[in-house]
Parts: structure tokens; C-alpha cells; sequence
């Protein structure tokens, strides 16, 4: 999984980006009132905001345990990330929505048709470029997974929701361009609001989208099992351990995993001598595996251990 500098420097790039191409696009909006040009401009504010945001989030998210969050905060960066996909549906695809009705209501030609072309093709330059370092970033994390399968297994949403909003800008870029060209060449500028409703509608189904995931993740989604294959390993291997019979797993952040193990010591072992091996437990889970940040562990023999992931299986619908 990425450490959150590669996450910054995504960032960064979109911020830098889209608030170039706000400027630009609301300048161009203005000269010609064109309203996909409008919505456009909106669109790469509020991913502008957004970036600052998921910033701001992972910032949150890296303060240290206190007495009122004993376990961190790092679930900070699933609750803004849930904030910026509330806000790309209101503010982006809503405005862009309410443009695109108010100009097929009352249509206006656009003026300097050439000046949207330009601004147009520069922010499809900038937004491309955003987008290609969202991509890469994105590549590392996925490794050899599929591409939707890599985002519904992610922890970190900060790179995914730079990659949907950027690849959303792009087509709401396409939209755009197919519109005022239409406009343009048909002589109805009712297909100019016709293009703001279809930006809209793709901001609309990318807020859906991201907030789904982020929603998962606010709820608390388990560890991959690589993870906690790795973990009752480690656990198994200790002498004083008999069975490693299960672990129960949640993420609070991208690299923050709070663990609980099901163990059945061996049964000679003293009180003193099972105190032991789960500080040496703790031990080398902090050397090899750093992102289990708690741990707990339940004496438990193997029998209640499957009893109890059974009735867990049924109430989630598995066999």
C-alpha cells in the first residue's frame, strides 16, 4: 500500500491543476456565457476545494491516540472523503444541473465561441496531466488487480477519488467541447444546456460512486486476507501458542489496522507465561507488520472461535 506522501503528491498536482483551470474556465464563461463553460468552471473549483479537503483529512488523521480517541484518528480521511463526494454531488453536478436547465429555459447564443475551444483544450492538457500522476500513483497501489476490484479493496481513498474526479473532469471536458460545437454549428444554443445537464449526470454518478466506498470505509472494512493470513502465521508460530484459531480485523486508516486474535494457548502455560508471549507477539507484529497498530488477543478455544464465526457468516448472508 502507498505511504500518504505518494497520496500528497496527487493531490498537489489536482490542486495545482483545477484551480488554474477554474480561473481560466470562469474567465471564459464570462466572455461568452457559454453555461457548460459555467459548469465547467464550477466543477474544477469544487474539486479544487475537494483536494484541500482530502488534505486536510490526512493531516487529521495523523494526530496520535488521546484519552477521547484511544485508538486514533485516522478514520478522519474516510469521513472528508465522504464530505468531498457530498460536495461533488451538491455543488457540482446540482449547479451544473440547475445552469443547465435555467440556459435550455431561457437560451442565449454564446459569444467567442473560439475563446471555449482554447480554454477548453488547455484544461484537457492540464486535467490530463493531474490525472496521468493520479494514475500512476493508483498503478502502484492495485498491483494485479482489476481496476474496479482495486478500488472497492482500497484503504486509501485519497488517490482513487483524485483518479474518479480527474477522469470525470475529462469527460465533462468532452461534454463540453460536443456541445458548444453543436450549439455552434446547429444554431441552438439549447444544446449548450443540454452539455451542463450531461456534465451533471457524470458528476452525479462519480459522487454516487465515491460515496459508496467511503462509506464502507466509515464503517469499517476488514484487512485484506493476505493480512491476516500473515498475522495468525505469525501468531501460530509462537511455541507457547497451540492454535491460532481466527482474527478479527478493521481498518481505521490506510496503514492503521487494529487487530483482535482469537488464540488457544497451550494448557500448561501460566498466567505470567501467556502475558509473555503476547508481548512477544506485539513485539514482532511492530517489526514486520507496523500497520497492526492494536492489538488484542482473546483466550478462546477452537470450538467457541468457530461458533462464533459461523453465526458472523449467517448474519452476513455467507455460507
Amino acid at each position: 500500500m502507498a505511504a500518504h506522501g505518494g497520496s500528497r503528491k496527487v493531490i498537489y498536482a489536482a490542486l495545482a491543476g483545477n484551480l488554474t483551470i477554474a480561473l481560466t474556465k470562469f474567465a471564459a464563461a464570462f466572455f461568452t456565457g457559454s453555461s457548460a463553460m459555467l459548469s465547467e468552471g464550477v466543477h474544477s473549483l469544487v474539486d479544487t476545494g475537494n483536494g484541500g479537503l482530502l488534505l486536510y483529512g490526512m493531516h487529521r488523521a495523523a494526530r496520535p491516540p488521546d484519552l477521547m480517541h484511544p485508538l486514533g484518528h485516522g478514520r478522519e480521511l474516510y469521513f472528508w472523503s465522504f464530505i468531498v463526494a457530498l460536495l461533488v454531488f451538491a455543488l457540482g453536478a446540482g449547479v451544473s444541473f440547475y445552469e443547465g436547465v435555467m440556459h435550455i429555459m431561457a437560451p442565449e447564443p454564446v459569444a467567442n465561441v473560439k475563446v471555449n475551444y482554447i480554454v477548453l483544450g488547455l484544461a484537457f492538457l492540464f486535467e490530463g496531466s493531474s490525472w496521468w500522476v493520479a494514475l500512476k500513483e493508483f498503478r502502484k497501489q492495485k498491483g494485479g488487480l482489476g481496476w474496479l476490484k482495486a478500488v472497492q479493496l482500497s484503504k486509501d481513498p485519497s488517490v482513487y477519488t483524485v483518479l474518479f474526479e480527474d477522469s470525470a473532469a475529462l469527460l465533462g471536458l468532452v461534454v463540453a467541447f460536443a456541445g458548444i460545437l453543436a450549439a455552434e454549428l446547429l444554431d441552438m444554443p439549447e444544446l449548450d444546456g443540454a452539455a451542463s445537464i450531461g456534465i451533471a449526470m457524470i458528476l452525479g454518478a462519480t459522487a454516487i460512486f465515491l460515496a459508496r466506498e467511503s462509506k464502507g470505509l466509515l464503517l469499517g472494512e476488514t484487512a485484506s486476507p493476505e493480512v491476516q493470513k500473515k498475522l495468525l502465521a505469525i501468531a501460530q508460530q509462537d511455541p507457547a501458542v497451540q492454535r491460532a484459531n481466527g482474527v478479527l480485523t478493521v481498518h481505521l486508516g490506510p496503514e492503521e489496522i487494529v487487530a483482535g486474535l482469537s488464540i488457544e494457548f497451550e494448557d500448561h502455560l501460566s498466567a505470567p507465561e501467556i502475558e509473555a508471549c503476547v508481548e512477544r507477539l506485539e513485539a514482532r507484529l511492530k517489526k514486520e507488520m507496523p500497520e497492526i497498530t492494536r492489538l488484542f488477543v482473546k483466550p478462546q478455544t477452537a470450538g467457541t472461535w468457530e461458533r462464533r464465526r459461523k453465526a458472523m457468516a449467517e448474519a452476513s448472508g455467507e455460507d
